[in-house]
């Protein structure tokens, strides 16, 4: 990280009385004279100075408080923990064909009317606070961004009323019957809380965990245990009981952030945050795992589910949208021994629109069949079909039950729901907002 500085600035001789305030007058206005961009001075007036450049590859910058814009001059720096208060075109600014570029629980504010926060794409958000700027997070459709639980002058971006702990229930009109005491048809129980799923509250590293700087592992010693650890990179696994716990991984592979390669069985993923920086084409592939208050988001697809996988009290959500991507929250192309309980699966982009494909698709095209999984107890929004169930399965013993279902989708909540082999609970896979059944 070399930031770059402003030349040197020739203060004029003075007489020894002169007031203090005519030099600092001076400084200011020789500053004024070399650089575009805007802070605040200490009287609280906007000066202009140069941006602190962050040119070095892979740089996490940490903690500070800078007073002018900053320029992401390099690939794959993450900035966390920061405070930018600067003015010009942006406070925080993406140069051209700059890629995975991470903003991280860090406060934005602009001193000018006209000053954007973050621009102008091709960047992640997490938790980022932005305040008095034109446009918080600037995108576009060909160099989009991803934004995860920020805040645009103290409201959850992009708008509206404060969220529950994730996010604004979907539907909207489900939304306002809810406020207005629905009534509900006879035999029917009211809708049980968003908040009874996983949540960003619930789920990833606890709050409070210390985190010790990591790049990429490869864990290959039986009953290994990692914890505590700020992974900057991938994870490949082929050893038994190997153990992943409080821990964040920060993963720009177009492959994986979690692989089982041979060798592996009876791997834990637990309290674990997994962000696929918009490249991942699945965040965990593919075998032999648990997964447990997992916080997993910024991936093509979430976790692709083998033999012997289980998805418990996990919050799987924003998924990126690339060119002709086919995003799935979660995905079975066949297996044996495979259990979805008790997770929030979102696939669904409130600010786009987009639906994605779905929260869960299933077939047996990479192996025999696809047998015994049980998916239940989960809050699924989105989708072209929110579970999609392939014409060419051959499974046996696939249950889904007690499960509910927003209405963000494009064409229906299940496709295949009554092939051979599938168990569709009719009566407890039901609606979110009215809790009656969606077939």
């Amino acid at each position: 990280m070399r930031p770059t500085k402003p030349g040197p600035v020739r203060v004029p001789d003075r007489p020894r009385r002169r007031p203090l305030f005519i030099g600092a007058f001076c400084l200011t206005l020789a500053v004024l004279a070399t650089s575009g961009y805007l802070v605040l001075s200490m009287t609280g007036q906007p000066v202009r100075t140069a941006p602190l450049v962050l040119d070095e590859a892979g740089t996490v910058f940490w903690g500070q408080t800078v007073n002018r814009p900053i320029e992401v001059a390099a690939n794959s720096i993450t900035i966390r923990r920061v405070t930018v208060r600067a003015g010009g075109a942006a406070a925080v600014v993406i140069r051209p064909g700059v890629v995975g570029t991470l903003l991280e629980d860090s406060t934005i504010q602009c001193v000018s009317a006209g000053t954007d926060g973050i621009g102008p794409g091709g960047y992640s958000a997490l938790r980022v606070r932005v305040k008095g700027c034109r446009e918080a997070f600037r995108q576009t459709e060909a160099n989009p961004a991803t934004v995860v639980e920020s805040q645009q002058d103290g409201r959850p971006y992009p708008g509206g009323a404060p969220a529950s702990p994730i996010g604004p229930i979907p539907d909207p009109a489900a939304a306002a019957r809810m406020a207005n005491e629905p009534v509900y048809a006879p035999a029917q129980t009211p809708p049980t809380p968003i908040t009874y799923w996983p949540s960003a509250a619930n789920t990833g590293v606890p709050t409070g965990t210390a985190l010790r700087n990591s790049g990429s592992l490869s864990l290959r010693t039986a009953g290994q245990v990692v914890s505590g650890l700020n992974i900057v990179g991938c994870v490949t696994v082929a050893a038994a009981n190997v153990q992943i716990l409080r821990s964040r991984i920060t993963c720009n592979s177009t492959t994986y952030s979690i692989r089982t390669l041979t060798g592996t069985t009876n791997l834990l993923i637990q309290d674990v945050e997994i962000n696929g920086m918009g490249k991942n084409s699945a965040s965990i592939c593919c075998g032999d795992y648990t997964l447990n208050r997992a916080n997993i988001y910024n991936m093509i697809d979430g976790p692709r589910l083998s033999t012997n996988t289980r998805v418990l009290n996990s919050y799987i959500h924003s998924l990126a949208r690339v060119p002709n991507s086919h995003n799935d929250v979660l995905q079975s192309t066949g297996g044996n021994n495979i259990l979805i309980r008790h997770s929030t699966l979102l696939s669904y982009n409130p600010v786009t629109g987009d639906p994605f494909n779905s929260c869960l698709t299933i077939g047996s095209e990479t192996a025999p069949t696809l047998t015994n999984l049980t998916y239940e107890d989960n809050y699924c929004n989105g989708g072209n079909y929110s579970i999609g169930i392939s014409p060419r399965l051959i499974g046996s013993n696939i249950l889904f039950r007690n499960n509910k279902y927003g209405r963000n989708y494009r064409y229906g909540v299940v496709s295949g729901w009554n092939r051979a082999g599938v168990t569709w609970d009719r009566p407890t896979n039901v609606y979110f907002d009215n809790g009656l059944p969606v077939v």
